[in-house]
């Protein structure tokens, strides 16, 4: 394994410094890849928890653990017992949502293919630069975050619909597939004045200034 310059790490590597409570796990029985690695990231402000082993690794996962997990890992594919996609395979089981980087120095292109359908973020061979994993990282903890906020909305968006009567929803419903108030009429028999009334209703109970912040709104919630 190398590591090239490190002065030319990216500006989202080291803007990960303001982050501590992200964790990057790295997991491999080669005592000097972990040391590099974890001095490495660590001088890209991350933190890191390294493991010589898979086994080692799922023991100090919380009891129950699942969802998506805090952190990122990095993991050999070829290790002594428990293999990396063996590792991967039990999070799946687990349904521990992890980002997962795999290393390998015997690397092939059905396994890498295999791998990335599973989820993993990517399949690295030896050797690598620092400022390709670096950048992978901080991908991988983008996305967490990216799915977090998303949730977050989404439940927010749930909330607010959940203030509509039936009716309404009714409405919103065929608003969202574009119908026009005089379709939307005919569809429900009911007077356009009233499809009106509701459509302002919809509007006030979600708190949607205007018709993109409505459909956002709808849109989100049924993400979740």
């Amino acid at each position: 394994m190398t590591f090239g310059d490190r002065t030319t790490m990216t500006a989202n590597a080291a803007a990960h410094r303001a982050s501590q409570t992200e964790i990057v796990y790295v997991v491999d029985d080669d005592e000097a890849v972990r040391d590099s690695l974890r001095w490495l990231l660590e001088g890209q402000g991350f933190r890191v928890t390294a493991y010589d082993s898979a086994e080692r690794f799922l023991a100090a996962l919380p009891p129950g653990a699942s969802g998506t997990a805090p952190g990122c890992l990095i993991a050999d594919v070829r290790m002594p017992g428990m293999s990396g996609t063996e590792l991967h395979d039990e999070l799946i089981r687990r349904g521990i949502d992890l980002p997962l980087i795999f290393i390998t120095g015997h690397g092939s292109v059905p396994m890498a293919v295999t791998s990335m359908k599973k989820g993993a973020v990517d399949f690295l061979e030896k050797p690598f630069n620092d400022e390709q994993l670096c950048m992978l990282v901080s991908s991988a903890f983008q996305r967490v975050r990216d799915e977090g906020s998303k949730s977050v909305l989404a439940k927010r968006a749930q909330e607010l619909l959940a203030r509509l009567t039936p009716r309404e929803e009714q409405v919103l419903d065929r608003i969202v597939a574009g119908r026009l108030n005089k379709q939307i009429a005919d569809d429900l028999e009911i007077s356009i004045k009233t499809v009106e009334a509701h459509r302002a209703n919809i509007m006030d109970k979600i708190e949607a200034r205007t018709m993109a912040d409505l459909m956002k709104t709808a849109l989100a919630a049924r993400q979740a």
